[in-house]
């Protein structure tokens, strides 16, 4: 593994304040909350508490929503596949592996992180469980990353996972990441990309102050945080433009399903004013069917 610094490195301290987040509630467990992420949660509880009020969400109630929405789906993909295989990239201080491998012993579950993080989460995993595998270390954005897809059985399908990572990306970067997803992931039949999304806070009532509070986020996170999609077709658009087959972006209002075959009416799909999207993306080798 590379020993240079990664850019993106800043970005992990929002997992001490999501991996407290969960802690407090009851989704997670006690080794996943750091001093660092009570003291997060309690500096900006007091604006939490007005955006729930004021706006109808904020960023931990959005966070509860993602989480259910990605581990519902990962299930349902799970039941669908009995040894389907998880690479969760970014995983931070989630507890979705450790719980996963709980519910579903006999998947193969692997997190990745960069260097720093990916050690403090195998430390806290192996306070549970001895057995639990280290996890991975790597940078998404270099050649690194590619070995992480390595330690899988190419026979088996696999999903990635990933929860509050791309919209510090910009479009480019994020580009570069799907292109990469898809291309390290070819060996795979059945390749699957489970992520939630925020989109363009259009349609909310206080989308100026959402506005304000991503750019707090942004310069917090020494990031290129943004949103970049205003509607549902045009998220679908962008992943399906890097090599993804089949694409379904869920609004928790709505399913907006986008197939190969599926693209004369994407201008009819409106962005319903959730916060967060899930996107569900899927590649399968030419002569496969469709899932």
């Amino acid at each position: 593994m590379t020993d240079v610094l990664s850019a993106h490195r800043h970005i992990s301290f929002t997992a001490h304040y999501t991996g407290y987040i969960w802690y407090s509630m009851g989704i997670s467990h006690p080794v996943f909350a750091t001093r660092k992420g009570k003291l997060l949660a309690k500096l900006v509880h007091p604006l939490e508490s007005w955006a729930e009020k004021h706006v109808g969400g904020s960023m931990r109630t959005t966070l509860k929503q993602r989480h259910q929405m990605i581990d519902d789906h990962l299930s349902a993909l799970i039941q669908q596949y009995p040894n389907l295989q998880v690479l969760e990239i970014a995983s931070g201080l989630s507890p979705r592996g450790w719980s996963f491998r709980q519910q579903y012993p006999e998947i193969d579950y692997r997190e990745l992180d960069l260097p720093d993080m990916a050690k403090m989460k195998t430390q806290a995993l192996k306070q549970i469980d001895q057995t639990s595998p280290v996890v991975l270390s790597a940078d998404l954005f270099s050649a690194d990353f590619a070995s992480a897809f390595e330690v899988f059985d190419p026979k088996h399908p696999l999903v990635v996972v990933s929860e509050g990572l791309i919209n510090y990306f910009s479009k480019n970067m994020l580009a570069q990441l799907l292109q990469g997803i898809v291309q390290y992931g070819q060996q795979f039949d059945q390749l699957y990309y489970l992520t939630d999304l925020y989109p363009e806070p259009v349609k909310n009532k206080l989308a100026n102050f959402i506005w304000s509070s991503s750019k707090l986020l942004k310069w917090m996170s020494r990031s290129a945080f943004g949103f970049h999609f205003v509607s549902p077709p045009e998220a679908a658009q962008f992943f399906k433009q890097v090599g993804f087959h089949t694409v379904t972006v869920h609004q928790p209002t709505l399913a907006f399903n986008s197939t190969q075959s599926d693209t004369s009416n994407l201008d009819q799909q409106d962005h319903l004013g959730d916060l967060v999207w899930l996107i569900h993306s899927q590649w399968q080798k030419p002569n496969q069917p469709e899932q």
